[in-house]
Order: C-alpha cells, then sequence, then structure tokens
C-alpha cells in the first residue's frame, strides 16, 4: 500500500483522484491471475466510501465506463478492463468496526473491501485491531470477542492475498468450504453503491424477494425493483451467474455477482469459533479406484466396506493426481523453494488430503484412530500416509496442496515464453456426488486419447476437480478449449455447474450459456440493467452487455 501511496505522488489528475494512464505507469493494473491483459485510460484508488462517490460522479458526467478491481487474484479476468477508467479498491482496507450478539454467541467484523485475506488472518492471530474512528459499541464488542475467543474467518481461497470484496464479487470458497461452506456464508451484510451514486445496506434475513419478484428501497429514496431470472441453479457448490432462489435473501444477489450488479464499499463478516485442535493427514494410493473410494467413505457414503458411513465429517477433502505429484517432484528437484515437500516415491499414483477440526486433542486422536482403519480398508497403508497435527506440520501439509497450482502457473509461463499464444486451460466444473466416478473417467480418458499435457487436482469432496490442461501449442491449445466445452456440456447433463468457485468473469461467458441457455442470460442482463442502466460496471463480466 505504501508502494501505491508513493507512485501517486506527482501523477497527472484529470478530476478528482482520477489519474491518467498515460505513459504507461500502472501496467500491473491492466491484468490479472488469468494472465490476461486489458487496457484503460485512467485509474484511482478511493480511501473511502466518499471517494468512490465523487468519482462516480466524475465518471457519469463523461460517460465513462469502469472496472472495479480488488487484489487481482482471480484467474477468469474479471479484473481486467476494456477500457474506460479502473477503480482499484486496494486502499479502502480497514477494520472498520465489530458486533458481537450475545444471544447467538456470534462475532462479526465491519471491514472495508480491500482488507487482504492475508490482514485479517494477521489481525486475528494476534488480536490487534486499530480501531481509530470505530464506535464505542465496536470497541467494547471486540474486547468480548477477544475473551470469547479465539477466533477465525475460514473461507481460505488459494491466494490469501484475495480481498474480501473480491472474495463476496466471486463467493470464493478453497478447501475448507467443504465443511464451513463458501464466502455466503460468512457475511452478514452488506453496504452497496449503484453507479447513479445512490447506496443501500442489505441485512441477512431483513431484504428478501417475494417469490420472484424483488424491491430494494435506497437511502436516497430511489427503488430498484422487478424480477429475478427464472432459472434453476444447479444443486452442487457453484459461482456461476447471479444466485436466484424464490423468497430468498436479497443479499445472496450480490454476493457472487463478479461486480456488475453495484460497487460493494463495506461487508460485515462473521467469524467462527477456531478450532482447539485439527489434524491434516495425506494419503498416497497405488490406484486411482482406491483412492475414489476412500473420498467416498470419508464424506460419509456406506460403502462395501467395514467401517463406513464414517461418522467424522472432514473440513477438507482434496485431491492430486499422478501427474500433479509428478510435476512436484520435477519442481523440487528445479527450485530451492519447493525443497520442504517430502520425497514422493515413484508408486504413488493419487494422494487424497483430508483434515478435520476437532474440541480437542481426544476427539482429535479418535478419529485418527478410525481413520487409520479405513485407510487399510480402502487399500492404503500407514506407511504411505502423512500426518501433522502441529502448526509448523500443517503448515507443510497446506504448501504441498498450494504446491500445485504455483507449479503450473510457472511450467504455463515459461512456455508462453516460447509461444506467448497460449495459456492453461483450467476446469472449475462440479457435479453430483453420483457422477464423480463417471468425470474423473471422462477426464483421463479424454486426455490420454488425446495425448495432452495436463494434471488433475482440487476439492474432490465437492466432486470438484480442476482439470489444468498444459498446451505446448497453439494445435494443443485449441484441442484442449474443444475438450473443455464438452466436458461443461457433460457436467451440466449430469446435474453440475461449469463454475463452482471461480466465477466466470470474462474469460468464461460462453461457459455461462452451456448452464442456463441464451434465455437465462437474457434474464440476467435484464436483472442487471435495474440496477446499472447505462452498463457502466464491469463491462463484459459475465455476459456482454
Amino acid at each position: 500500500m505504501a508502494q501505491i501511496q508513493k507512485r501517486l505522488a506527482g501523477c497527472k489528475v484529470l478530476a478528482k483522484d482520477i489519474i491518467s494512464l498515460a505513459g504507461g505507469r500502472y501496467g500491473e493494473y491492466l491484468r490479472d491471475e488469468s494472465r490476461s491483459t486489458g487496457e484503460a485510460e485512467s485509474i484511482s484508488f478511493p480511501r473511502s466510501e466518499q471517494d468512490v462517490i465523487d468519482i462516480l460522479a466524475a465518471l457519469r458526467r463523461t460517460g465513462t465506463k469502469l472496472t472495479v478491481q480488488g487484489a487481482r487474484t482471480g484467474i477468469t479476468g474479471g479484473a481486467v478492463p476494456r477500457g474506460g477508467h479502473i477503480m482499484n479498491l486496494s486502499l479502502m482496507n480497514r477494520v472498520t468496526g465489530a458486533r458481537f450478539d450475545q444471544e447467538n454467541s456470534a462475532a462479526f467484523l465491519k471491514v472495508q473491501p480491500g482488507l487482504l485475506l492475508s490482514q485479517l488472518r494477521k489481525m486475528l492471530a494476534a488480536f490487534s485491531f486499530d480501531t481509530k474512528g470505530w464506535d464505542h459499541q465496536s470497541v467494547l464488542a471486540l474486547e468480548y470477542i477477544k475473551n470469547t475467543g479465539p477466533w477465525f474467518f475460514t473461507p481460505d481461497p488459494t491466494e490469501t492475498t484475495a480481498s474480501l470484496g473480491g472474495m463476496a464479487a466471486c463467493n470464493a470458497s478453497g478447501a475448507r468450504s467443504f465443511y464451513y461452506g463458501p464466502t455466503r456464508n460468512h457475511i452478514e451484510s452488506l453496504r452497496v453503491l449503484l453507479p447513479d451514486g445512490s447506496s443501500f445496506r442489505l441485512k441477512r434475513g431483513r431484504e428478501k424477494a417475494q417469490g420472484n419478484r424483488f424491491r430494494i428501497a435506497t437511502e436516497q429514496g430511489g427503488v430498484i425493483e422487478g424480477l429475478l431470472p427464472a432459472y434453476r441453479m444447479p444443486e452442487v457448490k457453484n459461482a456461476a451467474g447471479y444466485y436466484v432462489r424464490e423468497n430468498m435473501d436479497l443479499l445472496d444477489l450480490f454476493i457472487g455477482s463478479e461486480g456488475t450488479l453495484g460497487i460493494i464499499t463495506e461487508l460485515e463478516i462473521r467469524l467462527v469459533p477456531a478450532p482447539r485442535s485439527m489434524c491434516g493427514i495425506t494419503v498416497f494410493f497405488s490406484e486411482e479406484k482406491n483412492a475414489l473410494l476412500f473420498v467416498r467413505a470419508v464424506r460419509g457414503e456406506r460403502v462395501a466396506i467395514r467401517g463406513t458411513p464414517f461418522p467424522h465429517r472432514p473440513v477438507a477433502v482434496e485431491y492430486f493426481n499422478r501427474n500433479s505429484l509428478q510435476l512436484l517432484t520435477a519442481q523440487k528437484e528445479r527450485h530451492a523453494a519447493f525443497r520442504q515437500i517430502q520425497d514422493l516415491r515413484p508408486e504413488y499414483r493419487t494422494a487424497i488430503y483430508v483434515e478435520y477440526h476437532a474440541g480437542d486433542d481426544a476427539e482429535i486422536f479418535q478419529i485418527m484412530e478410525r481413520l487409520g482403519r479405513l485407510i487399510v480398508a480402502c487399500g492404503g497403508s500407514e506407511e504411505h500416509t502423512w500426518v501433522a497435527s502441529k502448526p509448523s506440520d500443517m503448515d507443510k501439509l497446506h504448501f504441498f496442496r498450494h504446491a500445485v497450482p504455483e507449479s503450473v502457473n510457472m511450467l504455463i509461463d515459461q512456455r508462453r515464453k516460447i509461444n506467448p499464444a497460449i495459456t492453461k486451460l483450467g476446469t472449475d466444473m462440479a457435479v453430483p456426488d453420483a457422477a464423480l466416478d463417471l468425470m474423473v473417467d471422462m477426464y483421463n480418458r479424454d486426455l490420454e486419447e488425446k495425448g495432452l499435457d495436463s494434471v488433475m487436482f482440487g476439492h474432490i469432496g465437492n466432486n470438484h476437480i480442476h482439470v489444468n490442461i498444459l498446451p505446448r501449442s497453439l494445435e494443443e491449445y485449441m484441442e484442449g478449449k474443444d475438450l473443455y466445452l464438452k466436458w461443461a456440456r457433460e457436467a451440466v447433463r449430469l446435474g453440475g455447474t461449469v463454475s463452482a468457485e471461480h466465477g466466470i468473469g470474462k474469460l468464461k461467458s460462453p461457459f455461462l450459456v452451456v448452464l442456463y441457455g441464451e434465455e437465462g442470460v437474457r434474464q440476467m442482463a435484464a436483472l442487471k440493467r435495474l440496477f446499472d442502466p447505462r452498463g457502466m460496471l464491469n463491462s463484459g463480466n459475465l455476459f456482454e452487455l
């Protein structure tokens, strides 16, 4: 943040807080982690809601469209601008208040959208907050939260430098969402600004749709009302398009809307009590079929082995195929940063990571005892299992889990130096439980038939596996795109989704049509026009308008 503030000095100001991008400055804000690049004429870094209001007023006078950014950690191009103005919220990064609901023993923090997840975690770990400007009730609530803690915020996307506003905008999740659910489940209220400068606050349980009809009153006396889209969302982990249900909580309409309906200027997030004890286990299998059997067993399904259904629900269930393990072995040999990964034996063909949280060490010990027997019954062994319960050992397993996508990005960046036209193709689909084996078999069969380089990993507890195709040529890239479309259609046919956690952004808008059809997308666009009639916000996200 200090670097941004330093660079602001001496910049050409076009209007209040609006800086020209002429001369190539701020080039990093033209791209995000999708590796795609856009263009823009100006940029701003508001520090408050009033700054956002003033900037919006200036943009309306010139008819300028804008792209709202957080930390730019998304991988679908949602933060990549298509001309116009960039509004980057990274300087709106304060915790602004606290609340404790004694009746329900629930703790809440009010935060600005630019606060990073990593910053929040550090504040909670040390329980150190800057309370300057807080009201008296918030200061008292913070003290109560401290005395009843420890607490934590459960969403855990792979990139911990994600901003909380960005996490809300795409309903981010992560490994622990198998147990705790996505970001949506942990947001109590939002404050939203519309492009015309009007504002409102939505609080969970307060503003609700009546059937499929909704009405939101602004603080300036206006009213936005209309019909929600009529499509039915898939009953799986899903982050594709607007969240709509009959009689829904209208707060949920804005969570996952990818910045297309309004600008989030404040969030109230729910904390949960931190677990007193936890453990992480990585189990290696020589046969993928045994690994899939283990996944179904730890999820609590009744399968044809003793000891099921397993009575303890894991917090996370993660998957790594043979190619992922081989990629990590290669990275360990080439890069010192990966040396902390333990040696991976050649016979390891699949790894499953499970994590458990409990009230005390005795409960964790009981879980691990039962889990050990289950691992053996599924074809694994104690010798081929890593166990961690100390924080330092847990960090090593988490590093292993996050090292795969990082290794993929490093590899594809090397290939792009030879052929800049290619990039990785990463799927984000999820299917119902009954379709897990079908999808895994299809992925393996199609990739082998095409001879494409790839890795598979991800949140298998939710039947949500990321297939990363790593093309070596433009021809392979086009073959991969064809496969991706085929898989998306099959996932939807089976009752699944085309995006379970990363959203649609600008890069995956064709897949939204696969999921909801042309009519569903048309209804989404009609809904956007009610909140953003001039199409100012985040042009190209989800659909073209």
